[in-house]
């Protein structure tokens, strides 16, 4: 029966190892350093012999090694195998991130548990069941603490401990969903600890000290279930361009604000301010010029009752509803049609008539839809100019 060695030599990246058994292009070693897809962390790459490896699999105590083509090698042949240097490393530094995170998370967070990881050429997710609000304060704070603990050159090690021992250290985090099924049939398990921060029960490969990960960049936060939160991050290189990124961005906006990078807070504040000041300002605007139209509306007396009809251009149907509704007090019926490509109808009634009737016989003649009340309905989408409309609506 193979193994993989990996994860408790990590640094081996060239191995030389016998051929056992062979599938088509799914290749078993006696055994190997190859690291099998498991736990949320990808398989290694690399190439066995001379053909690409493209995945690596664990089956049934078996690690199988899926080759992009046949092998030239045979059984019982001796090979050599290579691990892509560039990925394992990535892989490792992304993987003990992700608990140097989960530590910080102990500091910030209560009721933690752990719901699971996963590693992405781009970013690494870990997911946390906790009942604090994981909001931006709380994302800058977990950013703050990983680069600390990074910056602080903490020792990674690891051990196989009595699985009984691991489920009485509540320091330990598990993921119980993807492991207690493994933990149930081990008599021990692999922990791995980050020296003063963290232990978490995990099969992966780490680097041997926190210093190695490199910059780390949080990058958001998501739900993806009930109970779950998921916050997202980058490691070394994509870290580096994403704070880039953002550093730019931030010049670009302080700029735009004609202030620096210390006071682009304050002054984005007093921006938000100013811009909803300035929105009330033409809301009330709109509305005082909106009044005024209406006032200039047409009075008609159509069967013994007072109408006043107009047309309107400029503003929306909604607008329109609101201050009809407001405007109709002087008249038992106020009708106004929208100027557009396809008019709208607003008709506000004082109950005599009902508003929804005369909104059902325009659109029965011109086409389009709508409803309301007997005291208020709107129609839009009529095939009809707003003239056409209004010469129909007080005749």
């Amino acid at each position: 029966m193979s193994s993989s060695l990996a994860s408790d030599n990590p640094t081996v990246r060239a191995f030389e190892a016998t051929v056992t058994d062979i599938d088509g292009e799914s290749v078993v070693l006696d055994e190997t350093y190859f690291y099998a897809e498991g736990g949320g962390q990808p398989s290694d790459r690399g190439v066995l012999g001379d053909t690409e490896v493209v995945h690596v699999r664990a089956a049934d105590g078996v690690v199988v090694h899926e080759l992009a083509a046949e092998p030239s090698f045979s059984v019982g042949d001796e090979v050599t195998g290579v691990v892509d240097d560039d990925f394992r490393t990535y892989c490792m530094r992304a993987h003990t991130a992700s608990h140097v995170l989960y530590g910080a998370a102990r500091h910030i967070f209560d009721e933690l548990g752990y719901g699971g990881f996963g590693i992405s050429d781009e970013k690494v997710r870990v997911d946390f069941e906790t009942t604090t609000d994981v909001d931006d304060v709380a994302l800058v704070e977990l950013e703050r603490l990983v680069n600390r603990a990074v910056w602080d050159a903490r020792d990674v090690s690891w051990e196989e401990i009595p699985v009984e021992e691991a489920r009485e250290r509540e320091e330990i985090a598990f993921n119980v969903k993807t492991e207690e099924g493994v933990f149930a049939d081990a008599d021990e398990v692999r922990i791995v600890s980050i020296d003063g921060w963290d232990w978490g029960a995990c099969g992966g490969t780490h680097v041997s000290n926190t210093i190695e990960i490199g910059p780390v960049e949080v990058l958001g936060r998501s739900n993806p279930g009930e109970g779950l939160t998921r916050v997202e991050f980058a490691v070394g290189p994509s870290a580096i361009d994403h704070r880039a990124e953002l550093q730019t961005a931030a010049y670009d906006a302080a700029d735009a604000l004609g202030t620096s990078l210390d006071d682009i807070g304050s002054a984005a504040s007093s921006a938000v301010e100013a811009r909803s000041d300035l929105e009330s300002e033409l809301a009330d605007l709109k509305s005082e010029v909106l009044g005024a139209r209406l006032a200039e509306f047409e009075t008609v007396e159509r069967d013994g009752l007072t109408w006043k009809v107009g047309s309107i251009s400029g503003f929306e149907a909604n607008e329109v509803g609101e201050a009809v509704k407001e405007a109709r007090d002087d008249a038992d019926v106020m009708v106004a049609v929208g100027e557009s490509n396809a008019p709208f109808l607003v008709v506000a009634s004082a109950g005599d008539v009902a508003a929804g009737d005369v909104v059902s016989e325009v659109t029965d003649e011109f086409g389009g839809g709508g409803g309301g009340s007997p005291t208020f309905a709107q129609g839009g989408g009529l095939g009809a100019s707003a003239d056409d409309v209004l010469e129909f609506v007080q005749n």
